[in-house]
């Protein structure tokens, strides 16, 4: 499996072998948000834009926008999220997922921070 990537927005990327790209919030961004109660996702088919809100996450707390690390077409969904958004905050960067999209630009994945440099940018966030 190779690295996540992470997005200044708290969004993690994963590249899969078929180049799709999986994306998700980071577990500090869970965290922040508290119990998640409820999970908006886009059209398959839908275009966006790197830096476009693409999703919803709402938690007790808040609500809060899931924009795209990377440009391209949403190619799948997390529909399990609609029954049980709770996975969001038990497993953010596996069964908690929110969507696969196809990169237009897959060389805005270069931009992304990689592990440490994520955790050394939310270090100096605290």
């Amino acid at each position: 499996m190779s690295e996540l990537k992470y997005s200044r927005d708290h969004e993690w990327l994963h590249m899969e072998p078929d180049g799709t790209a999986t994306i998700g919030i980071t577990d500090y961004a869970q965290k922040e948000l508290g119990d998640v109660v409820y999970v908006e996702l886009p059209e398959v088919g839908r275009e966006v834009r790197q830096g476009e809100e693409a999703a919803v996450v709402e938690s007790v707390k808040a609500a809060s926008e899931v924009r795209m690390p990377v440009a391209g077409t949403v190619v799948a969904v997390n529909t399990a999220l609609a029954e049980h958004p709770e996975t969001v905050n038990v497993d953010p960067s596996g069964d908690g997922w929110f969507l696969k999209l196809k990169p237009s630009s897959p060389d805005q994945i270069t931009g992304l921070m990689s592990e440490a440099e994520y955790q050394a940018y939310v270090a100096g966030i605290k």
